[in-house]
């Protein structure tokens, strides 16, 4: 079963990363290698860091991003610290990222491949994390590793890439959720306060969300924020998405600490997103962003990562509001 779906419900053409036939995958590549397979067991820790997480997230009026919580939680330390019991001196990954050994640390950059770059989900790295990681595939372009991959004569070379959430084989979050929480109807509003139309809960409801709104009449609205306190969601027009500046809580600075000052960086604040040229000021509970250029749908729950042209400097969890004290 894959969260509560049968193997062989899943269709031929499904791209997930936690399937059955990637334990056969890998157990294959593995003898093709001559080296033991291991399956660990860590469910519960995944239902409690990963899936509890998610549902949670929505709940609270937020977007989380799973693959984080996975990287963070599960694979630099549980998988890390099960690793170190086998006596392993590395996790060796196929992240699409390059550690690189600094005079002042290990350094987490950018893959040498950009369409493939997987550094924004490891920006929870620290110090320790990176001296017990390989990230070997970061170094290549993504053809030029499926090429070694058919050279050595292993069967996965040509597999497609996973697309969709692991546990959410079908891309549908909402028909995962309504399964697990208890919505409950209400209120969409204006800028002005003024009801507009009804939700069936705000767990179904993203900033920058235009589709699916039920809001009647009038010029495109967009979801400018999700109110849990009021049951509230919160519809104006495009204009209103923008924003110049936002709050990171959560911060991780890879190398360890944070910049002595402010610092110019470039952001994303979405996996796929364009970095975008900001000054950084780090402080004691998190970090403030302050963007060249306002920045469209600045989304609580996602990760804002930085960097310094190749280097990823750190990141953090964006948040709704700015503390009254930051005033620029």
């Amino acid at each position: 079963k894959l969260y509560g779906l049968e193997h062989a419900d899943l269709p031929a053409h499904y791209r997930g990363c936690c399937t059955l036939d990637d334990v056969e995958d890998a157990r294959t590549v593995c003898r093709r290698l001559g080296i033991p397979h291991y399956v660990l067991n860590v469910q519960q820790e995944f239902q409690a860091h990963v899936i509890d997480y998610f549902c949670a997230e929505y709940q609270k009026g937020r977007t989380p991003h799973p693959c984080i919580a996975c990287n963070d939680k599960i694979k630099f330390n549980f998988l890390v610290n099960r690793a170190a019991a086998l006596q392993a001196d590395y996790v060796a990954t196929g992240h699409y990222a390059i550690i690189e050994r600094t005079p002042d640390g290990r350094v987490l950059k950018k893959a040498v491949d950009a369409e493939k770059d997987q550094s924004y989900v490891l920006f929870g790295m620290g110090q320790e994390e990176l001296a017990r990681t390989l990230m070997p595939v970061g170094a290549y372009p993504k053809d030029t590793i499926r090429q070694m991959a058919k050279d050595a004569g292993l069967g996965n070379a040509g597999k497609p890439d996973s697309q969709d959430i692991c546990f959410i084989p079908f891309g549908d979050y909402k028909a995962f959720l309504k399964g697990r929480i208890n919505p409950a109807p209400g209120e969409i509003v204006d800028t002005d306060g003024e009801a507009v139309g009804r939700h069936q809960g705000i767990e179904f409801y993203t900033v920058g969300q235009r589709r699916g709104l039920g809001a009647a009449g009038g010029e495109p609205r967009y979801v400018l924020r999700v109110e849990p306190d009021t049951n509230r969601v919160v519809v104006g027009p495009e204009a209103c998405l923008y924003r110049d500046r936002m709050w990171t809580s959560r911060v991780n600075y890879t190398l360890g600490e944070p910049p002595p000052g402010p610092v110019e960086v470039g952001v994303k604040i979405r996996y796929k997103s364009e970095e975008a040229r900001a000054v950084l000021h780090p402080r004691p509970d998190g970090a403030l962003v302050r963007f060249e250029r306002p920045q469209r749908a600045v989304t609580p729950g996602q990760a804002a990562v930085f960097y310094r042209g190749d280097v990823l400097l750190g990141g953090g969890t964006i948040e709704g509001d700015i503390p009254e004290d930051e005033v620029l």
